[in-house]
């Protein structure tokens, strides 16, 4: 018999998912005295495990790196007194309190609060050479990467608004930019299509798609891409020094459908302001209810808002516990 399974895990929160939110969440409600619980996940560290570079993060005149970065943050959140755990939440249950969370390991978590950190992943081309090149000229974050690419030519793949808020936001530093869609026409907002047509540093390369990424040098860097034309078939390589995929990103938030209110792209819905999600004691920070900025710094922000609140409503519990065995 799995011992893990018969004997659940509690504590008073219960964190899911290790990014810049899950451990910022970890480290203040350790803070709080809540000793909480964090599953780690198929990928401790979140998207910056796989960032080199960073030069955004406040506090850091220099460099660092992503991978670094999320090691220090585990290091605090367990230091401040935070349980992390490293398995993976397959299905949970959030009609009644405790709330219940299941693991791939066998293990049952049980908890008063659930802070929900899981993050997005981005919506790839599927290419071998984007894993590749990663780091070495492709991207999915232009307000990330942009500013490694000052004066030099990009590309940007896509046709959605994503896209084409990356081909302008990369106007700021690039030289020229290059808007790679498969179609004839773009999905985007008309509002935004219209700054994009009149931008001098963007041209758009219609109904074409990106067959391959070319690198060159030792280690090798993005030095092009292969294009062929939908219509006609033709093959052609367009030099470039980096490649922005632009063509969406899916939230992690499989297991919670039916058990929060998620919009249509599956995006955990948080009240305006707040971490907290239709399930009181339930809340949700970074990436997996952020649309808009996807930033570590904004998970991180949002990270502390849901311990605090997570703090708030577990004190409120217990107070109108007390007032009741009164």
């Amino acid at each position: 018999m799995n011992d893990s399974a018969s004997v659940p895990i509690t504590s008073s929160a219960l964190i899911i998912g290790a990014g810049p939110a899950g451990y910022t969440a970890a480290i203040y409600a350790a803070r709080a005295g809540l000793a909480p619980v964090l599953v780690r996940g198929l990928q401790p560290g979140g998207q910056l495990t796989i960032t080199t570079d960073v030069e955004n993060y406040p506090g850091f005149a220099d460099i660092i790196q992503g991978p670094w970065l999320m090691e220090q943050m585990a290091a605090q959140a367990e230091k401040m007194g935070t349980r992390l755990i490293d398995d993976v939440i397959t299905a949970v249950d959030f009609a009644a309190t405790p709330f219940a969370a299941h693991g791939d390991s066998g293990a049952r978590y049980l908890a008063d609060a659930v802070i929900i950190a899981t993050g997005a992943q981005a919506r790839w081309l599927g290419l071998p050479a984007e894993k590749k090149l990663a780091g070495a000229g492709v991207s999915a974050c232009a307000t990330c990467d942009g500013f490694f690419f000052r004066g030099k030519n990009v590309v940007v793949v896509g046709g959605g608004n994503t896209a084409v808020e990356e081909a302008l936001y990369l106007t700021h530093h690039a030289a020229r930019v290059t808007l790679i869609h498969r179609r004839d026409q773009l999905r985007a907002e008309r509002i935004l299509q219209e700054r994009l047509f009149a931008h001098p540093k963007i041209r758009i390369l219609w109904n074409s798609v990106v067959e391959d990424i070319l690198g060159a040098g030792q280690p090798a860097t993005v030095a092009g891409v292969r294009l062929r034309d939908t219509l006609t078939g033709a093959v052609s390589d367009l030099p470039t020094d980096g490649v922005f995929v632009a063509i969406g990103h899916t939230p992690n938030t499989a297991i919670f459908k039916g058990q929060i209110a998620m919009d249509a792209e599956g995006y955990i819905i948080t009240t305006p302001g707040s971490t907290r999600t239709s399930r009181a004691g339930v809340f949700a920070a970074g990436d997996v209810q952020d649309k808009l900025f996807r930033q570590a710094v904004t998970a991180a922000g949002t990270g502390c808002m849901a311990a605090l609140e997570a703090e708030k409503f577990l004190a409120s519990r217990l107070a109108t516990h007390d007032q009741a065995a009164a």
